[in-house]
C-alpha cells in the first residue's frame, strides 16, 4: 500500500499526500475522481512507493516543483514505468533526465484535473508551483514554507527573486483564502503569510 493520505477534495479532485525521504518530502497526487487519471508532484523519493500508484491512483504525468535532489530521487524509475517527467528548461540539467519542458502558464490536464504552472524563480532558476485551476490549491514546492520562503542560500537561489516571485506571482494574484501545500512540512494559506512579508524582507530569509 502507498499510505497516501487524502488531504483535500472536493466533488470532482482528490489531492493525496505521501511523505517520503530522509528529509520528509511532501509528495502530492492530484486526482480526477470521475476518471481516476492524476498528475504526481515532484517524484521525490522511495521509487517503489511511487511506481506504485501508477496503478492505484492512476499517475500519468510527474510535474516537477524543482530540479534540487531531494525532489527527484524517482524521476529514472517513474520515467522508467512508462510515467513522463516535466520540469522547467532552466532546472533541466538537474534531472537524470525528463520528457517536456514546462511553460510558464501552461495548463495541465488530466481528466478533469487542470494545474496552471506558475514560474517562480528564487529558490533554484526554475522553481515552479502550480495552481489547482478554479480551486483555493496551489503546490508551492520549495518557493514558499509557513513562515517565509524557501532557501536561497544554494547556487542559483536568489533572495530578491524568490520575495518577488511570491509577491507578485502568489499573493498578489491569489486570494487570501488559498491553501498552499509545500514541498516539505505543514500547509497554510496565503493570507496566513502574506502579511509577514515585510519581516521577511528585513531579516533577508
Amino acid at each position: 500500500m502507498s499510505s497516501t493520505e487524502t488531504v483535500w477534495s472536493d466533488a470532482t479532485t482528490e489531492v493525496h499526500r505521501l511523505v517520503v525521504g530522509p528529509i520528509e518530502n511532501n509528495v502530492y497526487v492530484v486526482r480526477c475522481r470521475e476518471t481516476g487519471r492524476s498528475v504526481l508532484i515532484d517524484a521525490a523519493n522511495e521509487p517503489e512507493r511511487l511506481v506504485g500508484l501508477v496503478d492505484e491512483l492512476g499517475v500519468e504525468l510527474v510535474l516537477t516543483t524543482h530540479g534540487h535532489w531531494d525532489h527527484v530521487g524517482a524521476v529514472p524509475e517513474m520515467r522508467a514505468a512508462g510515467v513522463p517527467v516535466g520540469v522547467r528548461v532552466e532546472d533541466a540539467a538537474l534531472l537524470a533526465g525528463h520528457d517536456r519542458l514546462i511553460d510558464d502558464g501552461e495548463v495541465f490536464t488530466v481528466g478533469r484535473v487542470r494545474l496552471r504552472a506558475i514560474h517562480t524563480p528564487g529558490h533554484t532558476p526554475g522553481s515552479v508551483c502550480f495552481a489547482l485551476e478554479d480551486r483555493p490549491v496551489l503546490f508551492t514546492g520549495d518557493t514558499l514554507f509557513p513562515g517565509g520562503p524557501g532557501n536561497t542560500s544554494f547556487e542559483g537561489g536568489d533572495f530578491a527573486t524568490i520575495i518577488a516571485s511570491i509577491e507578485d506571482r502568489l499573493f498578489r494574484p491569489f486570494a487570501a483564502a488559498t491553501t498552499f501545500w509545500p514541498g516539505h512540512g505543514a500547509p497554510s494559506t496565503l493570507g496566513a503569510e502574506s502579511s509577514h512579508l515585510e519581516e521577511w524582507v528585513a531579516r533577508g530569509w
